[in-house]
């Protein structure tokens, strides 16, 4: 996988892309030893991870989303930190700050940094919608640099870094909507449904019983980092990252979309950071599919998570009950898939 445009896999990449596989079959035992189903929104959460990405999971309360991603922590052998998102949540709730300190011994005061709970490799924001704009960009510069800046002091994250953060839909009343430069930084906004009836039942047994099994951990930081790097080697044909641009370009308003409906139905659509993360998702989802390359397929089982928080629907779309996955769905319906040029 050294060689993008050939697509040439040194032996060295593919004993890496098989250690992949059987890592994060190992994870999926462990999680499931504490969830029951959810198989979609498990699959994504690694997709991002392996991406080195963020997810929004947006689902109603008592889905275990807490749960799940403690479970992959633990199962990924990441420390964890939970914030509970509320009104009165400060930036330096989040990031920590300088705190005055007198040695006992000479009586000097010195400013001392104390950390915040977002020094973590895998920070779960709670309900983060229930915080103001301010606290919410607390976030921004760790999502994207994976470092902390205070007071004219940076200080860098443990590696790996993810941000998962949850919103509830259904309670709207005192919430603040994410900007839509923080929505940006999430890779996926996952949707985390109900459970089966099958499922729910053994929830139940689960739960009401004596013996609670919890995830080890299967693999360590050193390892994830290791395939996050394989990833990013994975190649990428060109008429693969054709349809990625032809995709993600047509669903922009006033920017000379091939779609008709765009402009009525989309106010705001995805920027370039949202091609950029569907291919890394898309290499992501290729490897653990035991394959080296990209393909359309992968692009198009991945776009909904991708582009549905990028996406702002127009006042009409709303009224008519179109909904961002509805556009992305027509979008891919309305777009030929481009031709393979022989090599």
């Amino acid at each position: 996988m050294t060689d993008p445009a050939a697509g040439v896999s040194t032996d060295e990449d593919l004993q890496r892309a098989a250690e992949l596989i059987e890592a994060v079959r190992r994870i999926r035992e462990q999680v499931a030893r504490a969830i029951v189903g959810q198989d979609t929104v498990i699959e994504q959460l690694i997709i991002a991870i392996l991406a080195r990405g963020h997810c929004l999971l947006q689902g109603v309360p008592g889905l275990a989303k807490t749960l799940m991603v403690r479970s992959l922590a633990d199962a990924m052998h990441l420390s964890f930190h939970r914030i509970q998102f509320t009104p009165d949540l400060m930036p330096a709730d989040i990031t920590g700050t300088d705190l005055i300190q007198e040695s006992p011994q000479t009586g000097h005061r010195d400013l001392v940094f104390e950390k915040g709970p977002i020094f973590t490799q895998m920070l779960l924001a709670d309900e983060i919608n229930r915080t103001p704009p301010k606290t919410q960009a607390a976030l921004l510069e760790a999502m994207q640099e994976h470092a902390v800046t205070v007071g004219g002091t940076t200080y860098r994250l443990a590696e790996p870094f993810f941000v998962l953060a949850t919103q509830n839909p259904i309670e709207q009343e005192g919430t603040y909507p994410l900007p839509e430069a923080q929505r940006d930084r999430f890779l996926f906004q996952v949707l985390v449904e109900y459970p089966s009836r099958d499922e729910e039942s053994e929830i139940i047994d689960r739960t009401t019983s004596s013996t609670i099994e919890t995830p080890e951990p299967v693999v360590s930081s050193e390892q994830i980092i290791a395939f996050q790097s394989t990833v990013r080697r994975v190649p990428l044909a060109d008429h693969v990252k054709q349809y990625v641009l032809d995709l993600v370009r047509s669903l922009r308003p006033a920017a000379g979309s091939p779609l008709p409906w765009v402009d009525e139905l989309v106010d705001w659509g995805p920027g370039p950071r949202a091609g950029q993360q569907m291919v890394l998702a898309a290499k992501a989802a290729a490897l653990l599919a035991g394959r080296t390359h990209v393909t359309i397929p992968d692009i198009r089982r991945l776009a909904a998570a991708v582009l549905r928080h990028r996406i702002v629907p127009t006042f009409r779309a709303q009224s008519e009950g179109i909904t961002p996955d509805d556009l992305v769905a027509r979008a891919m319906e309305g777009l030929p898939e481009p031709v393979v040029r022989p090599l």
